[in-house]
């Protein structure tokens, strides 16, 4: 009877054994479709980078031209205006030899126009409630008498 239990379990461990394969299709053929897939992949990826690097190549050239062409037609208007125009608006414009529209002139001496905000309240005088206090901007209001408060809730 042990043998028959140990024959039908083996027998039952080989026909499961058989399925999982056969639904996992773990064939060599299988296996090579698969590689190649894989490898198609990796190429379509490969070339995917190439021309998003291409891409941002030509819109960085675009760009660097846009901006000289730009400044050539900025040139002209300032010349335009400094022949056509009066002083006055002329010197509104560079001047026809300056770039410094389109130079960053950020000296780091130079003290920055820009103040930062301040973590503290401005206050007039040490003794001034600052605008950071508790009560500050509350007004103690004067106690209320018992006739005053009857003629306000008859009204």
């Amino acid at each position: 009877m042990t043998w028959l239990m140990g024959v039908g379990g083996l027998a039952l461990g080989l026909i499961i054994g058989i399925l999982v394969a056969g639904r996992l299709n773990l064939n060599p053929s299988r296996v090579r479709e698969l590689e190649a897939e894989i490898r198609q992949l990796k190429e379509n990826d490969s070339e995917y980078r190439d021309s998003v690097s291409d891409h941002f190549s030509m819109t960085a050239e675009l760009v660097q031209h846009m901006t000289e062409s730009y400044r050539d037609v900025y040139q002209h208007l300032a010349s335009g205006a400094q022949d056509l125009c009066s002083d006055e608006v002329a010197s509104k414009l560079l001047p026809t030899e300056s770039d410094s529209v389109f130079e960053n002139n950020t000296n780091p001496e130079d003290p920055s126009p820009l103040i930062p905000p301040r973590d503290y309240a401005a206050k007039q005088s040490p003794d001034q409630k600052g605008a950071l206090a508790e009560d500050f901007g509350i007004e103690k209001a004067t106690p209320v008498n018992d006739e005053e408060i009857t003629l306000q809730q008859s009204k």
